[in-house]
């Protein structure tokens, strides 16, 4: 049994795709931390407002 063409047929990256593979996935790890760190602050944010302004008013 052997292989159909498209598992044979290999090709190689050119050093630009390669660059600009990197570019691509580095650019949606970013988006993606700034979408995180949105929502971690979103949570942080609605916790404190939940709490009410006594939060801070409370004897340490």
């Amino acid at each position: 049994m052997s292989a159909p063409d498209e598992i044979r047929s290999v090709e190689v990256e050119s050093a630009e795709m390669a660059a600009a593979r990197a570019k691509i996935r580095r650019r949606r790890s970013i988006a993606l931390g700034v979408a995180l760190a949105l929502f971690a602050l979103t949570f942080y944010v609605l916790t404190i407002v939940k709490m009410g302004p006594a939060l801070f008013d409370r004897a340490l």
